[in-house]
């Protein structure tokens, strides 16, 4: 079901927790307080107490607002995020359940595929294509092509 999260992968992650660790000591650092930087956000200081704790997830639009206002990269956040951190995200989590069988697997790729410019080319040009019914054999045709190249490859391991 759709609506059926499982939220030990959700919830107050220790990605999160790293993130708010991250946030508090760069808060520090400058002598800041949480209420001049909750202040600088237009939030509470319970809303940033939360971020620290890692009990709220920080959305990317507020993490770049703090970076802007911590003077640092939205990157410094991430770093020296220790391996079993790291593993603890929730597209890893996401992967253990799908290799115990709980899930589909997530596909491996090497960077985003919707960024690459070869992509956003194939997409206008299937749009420029303009009576549906030959767009979707293309889109058929360029799915069986895909997966005989898997199965070919499959065959060879």
């Amino acid at each position: 079901m759709a609506t059926d999260r499982n939220t030990s992968i959700t919830n107050n992650n220790a990605v999160d927790r790293h993130v708010g660790k991250r946030i508090r000591m760069r808060r520090t650092l400058m002598g800041m307080t949480q209420n001049q930087l909750a202040e600088l956000l237009q939030l509470t200081f319970q809303q940033v107490q939360k971020y620290e704790r890692g009990a709220n997830r920080v959305s990317a639009s507020r993490l770049w607002d703090l970076s802007q206002i911590l003077d640092v990269e939205v990157g410094y956040f991430y770093e020296d995020m220790p391996p079993d951190i790291k593993s603890a995200s929730p597209r890893q989590l996401a992967r253990q359940v799908a290799r115990r069988g709980q899930g589909a697997a997530l596909p491996e790729w090497q960077g985003d595929p919707m960024a690459r410019r070869e992509t956003i080319e194939l997409v206008r040009s299937y749009y420029l294509i303009k009576e549906p019914q030959l767009r979707k054999k293309m889109a058929h045709m360029i799915k069986s092509v895909a997966s005989s190249l898997d199965q070919a490859t499959d065959e060879k391991e």
